[in-house]
């Protein structure tokens, strides 16, 4: 009865929405006393150009706040949710680097060469120079542009730096993730440095022992309070929470004693901090006059881990991975200058579209010759029209590992299935080759020491599978496979997939270079590459040569 349903909805989906526009290219840090999210304070009138304010939250599960079901309290995010737009059909990337540099660019990772894995501290890799960023594009306007909280995106060279990047201002880490008081990481045995920047210096002023979530929130107040208020600014707040390793200050502990898992009780605590460090960085803005002509974004950058603490319940699947679990985030928007405020938008989001909307929204221009992946959505948004959006191209993985029984055949000669790939049009989704771990885990799971693996679902695929077909809008959690009963259809998206394919760029993903080790650079991970250097030598190689062929020369004569 169920497939039955799905079988008839699913067809429904292909007669409404078609295929039509396929095949183009589209562009307690501060404790603050009041109420919960302060009082605006009598100012001038702002400019017309909105002061935006963009959190990302770190592997936040899709059920880990208050309005989706979870026993960890979020009032903070539940209250501003509610004021505002919450995105109930918003998708990121299953990980950490390649959401933040579709974030910033507007583009899919097929188009960047960032479409395998992350960065990882010891690779001479980042975002390609060649790249406009988001910040780069909202100064051409006159926006101060200021980013607190993790990078991610690369720093083997000074030029891949976010000061490079386009921002007046950093203070954060480097790396993925790091100790939450100390700021130091270790990559592996022996290779360890400290990863805390002001600018483009190491911050060691700044090591106090200070837990990273309150620590980003009071730069973030300094920020605002220094600012003037009539001049539009970009704040882009990334912490590092609820990111592993599992800290939090013990007080953020109290309302979750009860909860057995350990990993759950300590994200926990970390969530809560999260949620009130939110609630002071609200209070700010209102304090400071910023609040009637603010957008405030707020997004998770992937699905929870549950072996971290994470819940993505009721979703497939976790963080890594292309099940909805991974990709398939929590997101709102919260602003004075919403039309449809209290309202839920359930339209097609990516996280490229918040390139052009925010520039848009900004006043700036797109380059023409910026081909971008994302749409502007604020009028879905703000005034709940239709998305622009049909398609999502979730990712195209050239080097993941291949899928054991993957064939050209099995793709019906159009796509080789054993490439790792994932692919959203309108109500349908396909993914081929290994899509990651797959299990639901239900928030019994989190009952003992675990999460326990006895209470996960599981399904048991026959042998060789490797393409998976579903209708999102029907089944979103991922329980009834299409394939067999609509060949056609996995044919239109394998297809799709073939032709991103044909636009993407080489995969950038270097072995590790020996001279990024901190201890080369005084204990601090930092950009190691010295174009001088390399410079110098080809210059006097070159010299040599040149020396060595005046001598052969007169030795001719």
């Amino acid at each position: 009865m169920v497939a039955a349903v799905l079988t008839g909805l699913s067809l429904l989906s292909l007669l409404t929405c078609g295929y039509l526009a396929w095949g183009s290219r589209r562009g307690g840090a501060g404790e603050v006393p009041g109420n919960l999210l302060g009082e605006e304070p009598a100012g001038g009138a702002p400019r017309s150009q909105p002061h935006i304010i963009f959190i990302l939250a770190d592997d936040q599960g899709f059920r880990d706040v208050g309005y989706h079901g979870s026993e960890i309290r979020t009032p903070t995010l539940d209250k501003l949710a509610a004021e505002g737009v919450k995105l109930e059909n918003y998708y990121v990337q299953p990980m950490c680097t390649p959401s933040r540099s579709q974030l910033i660019t507007g583009k899919y990772q097929i188009h960047t060469g960032l479409q395998h894995s992350i960065i990882r501290p010891t690779q001479p890799n980042c975002l390609p120079l060649d790249n406009v960023t988001l910040p780069q594009k909202l100064k051409e306007v006159g926006y101060s542009t200021h980013m607190v909280g993790k990078w991610h995106l690369g720093f083997y060279r000074k030029e891949c730096m976010p000061t490079q990047r386009g921002f007046d201002s950093f203070f954060g880490s480097l790396l993925g993730s790091g100790d939450y008081y100390t700021h130091f990481k270790c990559d592996s045995p022996g290779i360890c440095g400290y990863d805390l920047y002001e600018n483009d210096n190491a911050a060691w002023d700044h090591d106090n022992g200070i837990y990273s979530t309150q620590m980003y929130t009071q730069k973030v107040q300094q920020i605002l309070a220094s600012h003037n208020p009539r001049k539009p600014i970009f704040l882009y707040v990334a912490y590092q929470a609820v990111h592993s390793p599992l800290q939090a200050p013990g007080r953020y502990f109290e309302h979750y004693r009860s909860i057995n898992n350990i990993n759950r009780r300590r994200y926990a605590a970390m969530l809560a901090c999260l949620d009130e460090a939110i609630n002071n960085v609200t209070i700010a803005l209102r304090k400071y006059g910023y609040y009637e002509n603010s957008i405030i974004i707020y997004s998770s950058d992937n699905g929870g881990q549950p072996m971290a603490g994470g819940s993505n319940w009721p979703l497939r699947g976790s963080k890594g991975t292309y099940w909805e679990g991974g990709i398939r985030a929590v997101g709102f928007v919260h602003s004075p200058l919403l039309k449809n405020k209290g309202s839920v938008c359930k339209e097609l989001v990516h996280i490229t579209d918040w390139f052009p909307t925010l520039i848009t929204l900004a006043e700036g221009q797109i380059d023409e010759d910026i081909q971008l992946d994302g749409y502007d959505v604020w009028e879905t948004i703000s005034e709940g029209r239709r998305s622009p959006r049909v398609d999502i191209l979730h990712n195209i993985d050239p080097i993941y590992t291949k899928a054991k029984n993957g064939s050209w055949a099995a793709g019906y000669g159009i796509w080789n299935t054993a490439i790792q790939s994932a692919i959203r049009v309108n109500h349908w989704k396909l993914l081929t080759g290994n899509p990651g771990y797959s299990d639901w885990v239900p928030p019994q799971a989190f009952s003992n020491a675990g999460p326990n693996r006895w209470h996960n679902e599981r399904v048991s695929w026959s042998a060789g599978k490797t393409v998976w077909l579903f209708n999102i809008t029907a089944d979103p959690y991922e329980r009834v496979d299409l394939s067999a009963r609509h060949p056609e259809v996995v044919k239109q998206l394998l297809r799709r997939l073939s032709q991103f394919n044909k636009t993407a760029v080489p995969v950038r993903y270097p072995p590790k270079d020996p001279r990024s080790n901190p201890k080369l650079n005084g204990g601090v991970w930092g950009p190691w590459f010295k174009e001088d250097e390399k410079k110098k030598k080809s210059d006097k190689s070159k010299g040599v040569n040149k020396q060595k062929k005046s001598k052969d020369k007169k030795k001719a004569n």
